[in-house]
């Protein structure tokens, strides 16, 4: 059964919300990529919620350029996942890909009207 934290931010107000979900709850996220929008009315959230990302629960962050829901080792010189050291340095790290799957912990939305 997959279980998930999500937290939803509202940009107008700038303020984020965080829901446990379990069971029939938490299995509306799966197989959802980075980038859909899902009603959670029946969940209590009022609008629609735009999947912006999330983290495993080893905390690797999900890349929106790397598909499925697995591990990779990919090479990265900006973005998620990444904290730039010098000028044009590169370096292999280990993220999830864009897909939800049950490792996934943590699932961070937006607000969308």
């Amino acid at each position: 059964m997959p279980e998930y934290k999500l937290i939803v931010s509202d940009p107008k107000t700038g303020k984020s919300e965080v829901k446990e979900l379990k069971g029939a709850e938490a299995s509306i996220f799966t197989g959802l990529k980075i980038g859909d929008t899902v009603d959670l009315s029946s969940i209590g959230v009022k609008g629609k919620v735009k999947v912006t990302g999330g983290s495993d629960k080893a905390g690797f962050p999900m890349r929106a350029d790397v598909l499925g829901g697995v591990k990779r080792r990919v090479l990265l010189t900006k973005g998620v996942g990444y904290q730039t050291g010098s000028e044009g340095e590169k370096r292999r790290k280990l993220v999830r890909g864009n897909t939800i799957t049950e490792e996934i912990y943590q699932v961070n939305g937006v607000l969308v009207q």
